[in-house]
């Protein structure tokens, strides 16, 4: 049986026995002893991919930069890569502000709800001015530090000027290349193995996703969310596909097809960075992207291109809006259009991540910040969608950047 087989079979069953779980409360014995072995599974498997990540981001950007010299395309992959994040982000927010300006959820629901939802939420409440800083700040520290504490954003700002050295340095810095190659190598071989527990990872990880909603808040939010998953997944799948399709003339079913492992692995995880061991698997062996390109684009695009987060982002801020009573014009709306491009840059690619910076959104038209208690519920679900999208995005624009870049991948 195949390793995507195996995943697939893996989500079937964890759904399965996610609902069974359900049925029976979680104040049945096998229930909470079911719960338990899943989380120690849930855990283990993504820790693992953890583990390998930090390495794997520095060696592949270091490394891509580096080789794209032999080419002379760093200049047109930077713009290429840089153009199409912009340019996907841009129409995810769109289609939020549209669909949520038309359905306008929230308006039958009362505040009563927010008592529901946790009241402890600690939330740092920053302006526009104050989360750029911060978010500036946090992008040349010490590159020790940053890869002791896993600072994703920082490591890439360090590896990408690693790269660019190894570029101007030529011959000179030869064997340095060559060893963060071979570092690259072995952490991809490391990868292999982890991905063998892929299987039972995800069957644990959509178990426990199952049985820890809240379905009462989740009945209750039922506009909002079906509002969020229809757009998250019409980008996914009709937005996405189609600019693909115009760039490179791929159809679908075959990027689907060769995608499919990344994107089950996102969507159990939630967690883009968690998944980027395996997104860089697919788009090398089964999308056939250059290591050179796929290196470079893959691990910048899951720490800055967030199409899923973006738009989820966008439609939370005036659906809270609603909630409220505010009707925000036309200006407050491109406020809120800017600030969650930036709050989705900005945002770590772990689960939930994107509550961090939706502070940020909000404030930044007036909104209440303990307003995002409301959506605490329903988050977790909603992620799972929208890491999805985040990590098709990444392989869809590594296609487009190769395509644009002239160096023509062999899709049969």
């Amino acid at each position: 049986m195949s390793l995507n087989t195996q995943i697939f079979l893996g989500c079937i069953l964890g759904i399965g026995l996610g609902f069974l779980f359900a049925r029976l409360g979680p104040e049945a014995v096998i229930v909470k002893n079911g719960m338990f072995v899943c989380g120690i599974l849930g855990t283990l498997f993504i820790d693992l991919l953890k583990m390998v990540l930090v390495p794997l981001v520095f060696t592949s950007i270091a490394v891509g930069v580096a080789n794209l010299s032999k080419h002379s395309q760093l200049h047109r992959v930077w713009i290429s890569t840089l153009g199409f994040f912009m340019v996907s982000m841009t129409l995810a927010i769109i289609l939020a502000l549209l669909a949520t300006n038309w359905l306008k959820p929230g308006q039958g629901l009362t505040l009563d709800l927010f008592q529901t939802a946790n009241q402890n939420i600690a939330a740092k409440q920053m302006s526009f001015g104050e989360f750029f800083a911060t978010f500036l700040h946090g992008l040349f520290i010490n590159p020790f530090a940053a890869l002791a504490q896993g600072n994703i954003l920082a490591i890439v700002i360090f590896a990408l000027f690693l790269g660019i050295a190894l570029v101007v340095g030529g011959e000179r810095y030869r064997n340095i290349l060559l060893l963060m190659q071979e570092g690259q190598e072995l952490i991809l071989r490391m990868v292999g193995w982890i991905m063998r527990l892929a299987p039972i990872g995800i069957f644990a990880l959509l178990a426990q996703l199952l049985v820890s909603q809240d379905k009462a808040v989740l009945v209750s939010l039922l506009e909002f969310v079906g509002l969020v998953i229809g757009t998250t997944l019409l980008h996914g799948f009709v937005v996405l596909p189609l600019l693909l399709f115009v760039f490179t003339k791929i159809p679908p079913r075959k990027f689907f097809w060769g995608a499919r492992e990344a994107l089950l692995t996102a969507f159990a995880t939630s967690s883009s960075s968690a998944t980027l061991p395996v997104t860089l698997r697919c788009v090398e062996q089964h999308l056939h992207v250059k290591p050179n390109i796929a290196g470079f684009v893959i691990p910048l695009g899951a720490t800055i291109n967030m199409d899923g987060t973006a738009l989820y982002e966008a439609s939370a801020a005036l659906f809270i809006a609603n909630l409220v009573g505010v009707e925000l014009d036309l200006a407050q709306q491109l406020i809120v259009f800017f600030t969650s491009m930036l709050a989705a840059v900005g945002a770590p690619g772990m689960p939930s991540a994107g509550m961090i910076t939706m502070v940020m959104v909000l404030q930044s038209v007036g909104l209440p910040a303990e307003a995002i208690a409301i959506l605490l519920p329903i988050d977790r679900l909603l992620d799972t969608f929208r890491t999805m999208v985040n990590v098709e995005g990444d392989m869809v624009g590594s296609l487009i950047v190769q395509h644009l870049v002239n160096q023509n991948a062999d899709f049969d």
